[in-house]
């Protein structure tokens, strides 16, 4: 017993002691003031260059796109391709886009990027030149954000300070209301315009802003407010009174001079050209890294750095899969048709005589797709095509005399042929096999952005091939339209001519043969799978007509750009077995709609603006919501 009433009053000591020891170090004015150990506080941070740059690569990391190789599903939203995986079946399903589609409203970002901003001109310890450097880069990414957001919402409340709330149970203060929308693209430009000679005018940086992107910024921020003022004149129920959807069709030249002027000071760049076949030389142009002159602004990509990406493994071509999976993208044949004959003229896919009474049959199943823009190759695998130095191996079976089809519903699956004593092989490796994922469903592969490097196609490996955000060839062809726009044929012409040239078309077009058909064609073929298409179609007017939500047929008229195109169609090639008759080895082609197609695109005019969620209007009062919804 007195042993443990000892070690009560020593256990009581040591406590008295501690307690008096905290309290005169809590007192003490340099414990206090000590840094913590696990967080850098922002004025360490903004003595760092390393750290800033930390910071800002962090927000260079969130940039707000929509269709990129990091995301391949989305490619598949619309009429350029057929998702063939059980999981994205349901893209081809519904009829209507839900209102909400597309949307984007991030201002917890936008709070970030002011944050950045604001303590980076509070900063006096980095020199000022890499500081006003890395203030331009926050700019140039708060300006994409806020173009992200317009492009899709329209008009948004222009918050351009770190907001705040005090607690003081009023937070009107922090309610903003909706601006006009082309005060938003005002904002975007005049920014760029701000920055632009603040940013390094290098074209070898690609993953960084710099002039060159600023200025690509511009045109086509300048170029989407201009088609909106124009085409917006047609589908005046799209707006608001009080302007924060739609803008006046009078403020058009304006901006489309505005592209012109930016593509002035644009300098350089040039159209990459370093392969001889042309649409070889095309599809190198998204994989090679090294000084590329077309490439202006990216998302890179690096294996050294562990930062790498599945695209590869998720499209390439089943039977050269690394991985036994692959060909998520199908394009359609409503992409490839659009791919013009070298004469300059449209047609569709000569698979039937003009009597339509008997195939049109070809020695091999390459030879239907000669004698068309190459950027098709550079674009899409075909049949009869190779990727990694092996075929493809696109084919749907053999079509008898009688009609008959010997097929399978496996890759590479056998059967019986007549005639021929053992089984033997009667469908690609790659299918086509409807309603089985990862087959060439349409017929098709993509072949843009796809990695040829060995191991680019295993998890643990992966690609870094870049994602280009920003290229030469888009800004000739914003040049190009804003030059339209404005009456200027002739140098319209001359944009759009250097970029069919480095396509390979043989046979400029004139001035006089620049329509508004023509603009909306280029940027089809040479802008697929890079992130265009809806945003296209909608500053355009054009999606509520193309995809109308009729079951129309493929249509016979690709050139024309209000010909509606709401479902993915295929075309599938079979190989004749017709021993003694002289068609026997030949091939033909059949064009299919995938079975898991079954309701066409309906774009509304509600779709043209995202739909702004009950739980932001209820929060703040002076929102408005989106025409049509």
């Amino acid at each position: 017993m007195i042993k443990i009433i000892s070690d009560m009053k020593n256990s009581l000591l040591i406590m008295i002691l501690l307690l008096l020891f905290l309290g005169v170090a809590c007192n003490d004015d340099d414990f206090l003031n000590k840094d913590p150990r696990n967080i850098l506080l922002d004025k360490q941070v903004w003595e760092s260059e390393g750290l800033v740059l930390a910071v800002l690569a962090d927000l260079y990391g969130r940039y707000p796109d929509y269709q990129t190789i990091e995301n391949w599903s989305e490619f598949t939203n619309f009429d350029e391709a057929f998702a063939s995986s059980f999981g994205s079946y349901g893209r081809h399903h519904n009829q209507d886009w839900s209102y909400f589609d597309w949307g984007y409203w991030d201002y917890g970002f936008i709070r970030e990027i002011n944050l950045f901003i604001s303590k980076g001109e509070e900063a006096v310890r980095l020199s000022e030149d890499v500081r006003e450097r890395f203030l331009a880069e926050a700019r140039f990414l708060r300006a994409a954000v806020y173009f992200e957001m317009v492009k899709r919402m329209g008009g948004v409340p222009l918050i351009l300070e770190s907001l705040t709330y005090d607690y003081s149970g009023d937070p009107s203060y922090l309610q903003y209301p909706r601006v006009k929308e082309h005060k938003i693209y005002d904002f975007v430009i005049s920014e760029m315009q701000a920055i632009k000679d603040i940013l390094p005018d290098d074209p070898s940086v690609k993953a960084r802003a710099t002039k060159g992107a600023a200025l690509a910024m511009t045109m086509r921020a300048a170029l989407y407010a201009g088609s909106i003022a124009k085409y917006g004149a047609t589908t005046p129920d799209v707006s608001l009174p009080g302007g924060e959807v739609g803008i006046p069709a009078t403020m058009a030249a304006d901006y489309y001079q505005t592209v012109l002027d930016a593509f002035s000071e644009m300098s350089g760049y040039a159209l990459y050209d370093r392969n001889p076949d042309p649409g070889d030389n095309f599809a190198n142009l998204f994989l090679d890294k090294n000084n590329n002159p077309e490439v202006i602004f990216v998302e890179d990509f690096k294996l050294q750095s562990g930062k790498t990406h599945g695209f590869t493994i998720s499209n390439q071509p089943r039977y050269q899969s690394e991985e036994q999976e692959g060909g998520r993208i199908n394009p359609s044949l409503n992409l490839v048709q659009s791919f013009e004959l070298l004469d300059n003229t449209f047609a569709p896919l000569p698979i039937r005589t003009t009597d339509d009474l008997d195939y049109l049959y070809y020695d091999e199943p390459t030879d239907l797709f000669e004698n068309r823009d190459p950027r098709l190759r550079g674009t899409v695998l075909l049949p009869g095509t190779r990727f990694k130095e092996t075929d493809v191996e696109i084919w749907a079976g053999y079509l008898l005399s009688d009609n008959t089809v010997i097929t399978g519903d496996q890759f590479g699956a056998k059967a019986s042929l007549p005639g021929v004593e053992e089984d033997v092989q009667v469908v690609g490796f790659s299918g086509p096999i409807d309603n089985l994922e990862f087959s060439a469903q349409t017929g098709f592969y993509i072949r843009k952005y796809l990695d040829p490097t060995p191991g680019s196609g295993q998890r643990g490996v992966q690609s870094e091939v870049w994602w280009v955000r920003y290229r030469y060839g888009e800004v000739l062809l914003n040049a190009a339209e804003a030059a339209f726009e404005l009456g200027m044929v002739d140098i319209a012409a001359g944009y759009m001519n250097q970029v069919r040239s480095r396509a390979g078309m043989p046979t400029g077009l004139t001035p006089g043969e620049i329509t508004f058909d023509r603009i909306v064609h280029e940027r089809k073929v040479e802008l697929a799978f890079e992130g265009h298409q809806l945003w296209d179609m909608k500053r355009w007017r054009l999606a509520h007509i193309v995809w109308d939500g009729s079951s129309e047929p493929l249509t016979n008229d690709p050139g024309n750009a209000m010909e509606p195109s709401t479902r993915p169609f295929g075309l599938w090639p079979y190989k004749i077995h017709a021993p003694g008759e002289s068609n026997h080895g030949k091939w033909v082609f059949k064009e299919v709609l995938p079975s898991q197609v079954t309701n066409p695109d309906r774009f509304r005019l509600g779709n043209y603006y995202s739909g702004i969620g009950d739980d932001l209007l209820n929060r703040n009062p002076k929102l408005v919501r989106n025409p049509n919804h």
